[in-house]
């Protein structure tokens, strides 16, 4: 197996896939809500109320349009909360809010101005090849009380030792503070923190096939450091 880097995996078709988060909702069955088991929009209320202000990002945020959907309601309410969106694609829907800002970039090196309330990846893990990489930099963006969750399929993680990366890498994100659960295949974190994970990163497969939601998806390859 030939493993892809970063910069051939930008151009792939499966990472290039429009089915998954591209025109995702804020709400309902094809909302961020549903897929997060959480109100993004009504986490950064509460946040805002605690703080006078709150900020968000969303990572491979697609067209962004539940971001769109999330703004329109902060603008009719005159709520204190800034939305940043990030993406590879950039087929960003049309908006002029001032509270949305989105940017076209590749996650292997885009890096923030500024910590956030809040940061989501819905389904976006699913398309990266240093999946972990990009879990500790976004635990690191995070501010003190902030919150971090997003989709993650343990089988798209592999070992070069063929250990078992749900029994290992879970070991490990737990060890660091993150809280995962196999059954919802969802990582979490509260409160900024700097890690380090004992595994480098080799390499992606976009020819991994589909995982639990039906569509394409790529392994990440890692060497166990310890």
């Amino acid at each position: 197996m030939q493993l892809q880097s970063d910069d051939a995996l930008e151009n792939s078709p499966v990472v290039a896939n429009c089915r998954m988060n591209r025109e995702r909702n804020l709400h309902g069955p094809n909302g961020y809500d549903r897929d997060l088991r959480f109100d993004p929009l009504a986490f950064l209320k509460d946040a805002a109320n605690r703080n006078g202000e709150a900020n968000w990002l969303d990572l491979c945020c697609g067209t962004a349009k539940a971001l769109a959907e999330a703004a329109e309601v902060i603008d009719a309410e005159g709520l204190p909360i800034q939305i940043t969106g990030v993406d590879l694609a950039g087929l960003f829907v049309a908006s002029d809010s001032a509270s949305l800002t989105l940017h076209q970039a590749a996650l292997s090196t885009w890096q923030p101005d500024c910590q956030f309330d809040l940061i989501t990846c819905v389904h976006g893990l699913h398309y990266l090849g240093d999946k972990l990489g990009l879990i500790v930099h976004a635990a690191g963006w995070l501010k003190d009380a902030g919150h971090f969750v997003a989709n993650l399929d343990m089988a798209n993680i592999r070992l070069s030792n063929g250990q078992s990366s749900s029994r290992v890498v879970v070991s490990e994100l737990r060890r660091a503070g993150f809280d995962y659960s196999s059954r919802h295949k969802l990582i979490k974190c509260d409160g900024m923190r700097e890690c380090e994970l004992p595994f480098r990163y080799l390499g992606a497969d976009d020819e991994a096939g589909p995982n639990y939601t039906g569509q394409p998806a790529v392994n990440s390859h890692y060497e166990r450091l310890m």
